[in-house]
């Protein structure tokens, strides 16, 4: 039978030395450790994923008490493994679809925890989301799924800590969201394009990107593919990402050298001056790019004109 931790266990007993005027309280937070429990009960998880999920926001405390009671990660583990063989051939149902992204919500609750978040990512919990971000099917069930796998990393990202880009750097998370970045729905790519930003803004993420010529060009290929797709179709929330990116890989030396040469002419003239119109930051950072850009290299020195 399953059971709560001690750690859980204490939640509790603190809850029921609450003063009557916050016994409701205390009454929502007993039907929360009974959701918790209800999780491990194959029987009763669909609706205890279904209430968790929409209390993720409300509930502070959340995530210990779903990494700390036994058999809930399993639990939530098990639903995400499950939907694997709905994956090729595609069959995945809106149902399925559902249900399993009710688990990836949770998943997001404890990858967001400051006290959750290390050990989330000492166990490699996000290596079991990266197959359904391999998924190319564009059917509703299929884009909610990578929609919600991304919202996981994207939480983790968010954060800004060393220790999850270095995680990240090891997994195959790059061309994973590159592909999104490329062929995905405007809310995937736009999530896909904050990650690589994300990435890019750490000093480790950016040398990591511009440490070999194949990892700059494959990044900025998609980049402008993704440039000449926004000059066709706007999306001022996308574009933002896109510029952010263009500007961060301009700190690198290396980079900014092929960007004087790669940049698309869309970023150097009016293309986008209606949709940035009223996105004062975006149009910063654009300025700032082209800036850097036009700044002339300092001259070489002898010795490296000899080499």
């Amino acid at each position: 039978m399953s059971r709560l931790t001690p750690i859980v266990q204490n939640m509790i007993n603190m809850s029921a030395q609450q003063s009557p005027a916050n016994m409701q309280a205390a009454v929502d937070r007993e039907k929360i450790y009974s959701w918790i429990l209800e999780l491990c009960n194959p029987d009763t998880r669909e609706n205890a994923l279904l209430e968790l999920s929409k209390k993720r926001e409300v509930v502070p405390d959340l995530a210990p008490m779903l990494w700390h009671s036994f058999g809930t990660i399993a639990a939530l583990l098990q639903e995400i493994t499950n939907i694997y063989v709905a994956m090729i051939p595609p069959t995945l149902t809106a149902h399925q679809s559902n249900r399993v992204c009710n688990a990836l919500a949770l998943m997001q609750c404890v990858a967001s925890h400051p006290e959750t978040r290390s050990a989330f990512l000492q166990a490699h919990v996000p290596l079991f989301l990266y197959p359904f971000l391999h998924t190319v099917s564009k059917t509703r069930p299929f884009e909610y799924l990578r929609l919600t796998s991304l919202g996981v990393i994207g939480a983790l990202v968010k954060t800004d800590e060393q220790e999850v880009i270095t995680f990240l750097l090891t997994t195959e998370i790059m061309p994973l969201c590159l592909r999104i970045m490329e062929n995905g729905s405007e809310l995937s790519k736009t999530v896909a394009t904050f990650i690589l930003q994300k990435i890019l803004l750490d000093d480790s993420g950016l040398c990591y990107i511009c440490q070999t010529y194949d990892r700059f060009s494959h990044v900025a290929m998609i980049l402008g593919k993704m440039v000449l797709s926004l000059a066709k179709d706007p999306s001022a929330r996308l574009l933002k990402h896109v510029v952010r990116c263009y500007l961060r890989l301009s700190d690198n030396p290396r980079a900014r050298e092929a960007l004087r040469q790669c940049l698309p002419d869309q970023l150097r003239d009016a293309t986008f001056t209606a949709c940035l119109q009223e996105d004062n930051s975006t149009k910063h950072w654009l300025a700032q790019l082209i800036k850097n850009l036009e700044a002339q290299p300092p001259p070489a020195s002898p010795a490296q004109q000899n080499m």
